[in-house]
């Protein structure tokens, strides 16, 4: 075979092995394309029915995934800097704010509310800040690599590929939540922060600051609400007397009394100098309704609907956009403590989606 019959050949066979989704002959030199992979690729097909990895989610599914995401990525950012720091040592050089004597003692101010350090020498107290330094040093660890990841793709030295799982959209009705801003029907708000949370739980305790100051700064755009999930019985005593408060106008009143000092709230007598203190009009009715367990059904249907939208500890919330004729929400599912950061990135996001 001379020289062109034997380039035609070749010509012709690269043809072929392109049509076969083999790379032609002549691009053995060239570097292949990176292959990008599906975030919801099909599983299964069921007849003439695609079935999807995102159909196969459930909230819980959902946060082992994105959890699992997280840990990769600090591994890849791990694996990034130790492939890069011989030939760039510049990326070394990037360095979190040190944890000082300062940040301890603010920690104790803020936490214990004490102004001086008396006491710090109890076990209690030892432990919570060793716990407390361990955090800070953690998050001062992530705060680099993510600084110093960030620094290697702004110069090139790296492409990322790496995709976090899709969004999980879940949706959930409003039931019987009790609502911070009256419903409005000629303009109701596009967007739904629900909470569902335990009296007698610290981080549904913590979190009510921040969702005073989320209340405030979007008042305008978004509806708030609060369903009872109580994990102890002392908390679903509690809950059926604030919705024993609730009957007479004052729910959010005899809530926040609650959160002020949640273990007061274990003694029966503080409900009824509560409920007078916040002004409840009838107290006889007050007491017969807390006799008489008239809502004890309202708290066990706001934990039973917890259960099956897949809330598993407190506090919980749901954020999505509102729909207000269907009463629901449409959105995803957040549990723990949740930061400010957290909270406004979301609620963002959803009034964007709200415009469309």
């Amino acid at each position: 075979m001379g020289p062109s019959s034997k380039n035609s050949f070749l010509l012709v066979l690269s043809w072929l092995l392109i049509l076969l989704g083999a790379p032609a002959l002549w691009a053995a030199d060239a570097v292949p394309d990176v292959p990008t992979f599906h975030n919801n690729p099909r599983v299964a097909v069921v007849g003439e029915q695609d079935v999807r990895l995102d159909d196969l989610k459930n909230p819980q599914i959902q946060d082992m995934m994105q959890r699992l995401h997280s840990m990769q990525s600090i591994l890849l950012k791990q694996r990034a800097i130790e492939l890069l720091q011989d030939e760039h040592p510049e990326i070394l050089e990037i360095r979190a704010p040190r944890i000082n004597r300062e940040d301890i003692f603010r920690m104790y101010q803020e936490e214990m509310g004490l102004e001086d350090m008396e006491g710090v020498n109890s076990a209690a107290v030892q432990n919570m800040i060793r716990n407390y330094v361990e955090k800070l040093r953690r998050d001062a660890y992530l705060k680099e690599l993510e600084e110093r990841y960030q620094f290697a793709v702004d110069k090139g030295w790296v492409t990322d590929y790496f995709k976090a799982p899709n969004d999980f959209k879940l949706v959930a009705g409003i039931g019987t939540a009790m609502l911070w801003f009256k419903p409005d029907s000629q303009d109701p708000r596009k967007v739904f922060l629900m909470e569902y949370s335990d009296y007698l739980c610290p981080f549904c305790k913590k979190v009510q600051t921040t969702l005073n100051l989320l209340r405030q700064r979007y008042g305008d755009r978004v509806q708030f609400g609060y369903r009872h999930f109580p994990l102890h019985k002392e908390a679903f005593a509690i809950a059926e007397a604030v919705e024993c408060a609730r009957d007479q106008g004052r729910f959010w009143e005899y809530q926040m009394r609650v959160y002020n000092d949640p273990q007061a709230f274990k003694n029966p007598e503080t409900h009824f100098k509560t409920a007078r203190d916040i002004g409840v009009a009838n107290m006889s009715d007050f007491k017969t309704c807390l006799q008489e367990g008239r809502f004890r059904d309202r708290v066990q249907k706001d934990f039973r609907q917890g259960i099956e939208i897949g809330i598993q500890g407190t506090p919980t919330f749901i954020i999505g956009t509102y729909n207000f004729a269907e009463s629901t929400i449409h959105g995803e599912m957040f549990s723990g403590a949740v930061s400010s950061e957290q909270f406004v990135q979301t609620i963002e996001k959803y009034i964007e989606l709200s415009k469309d």
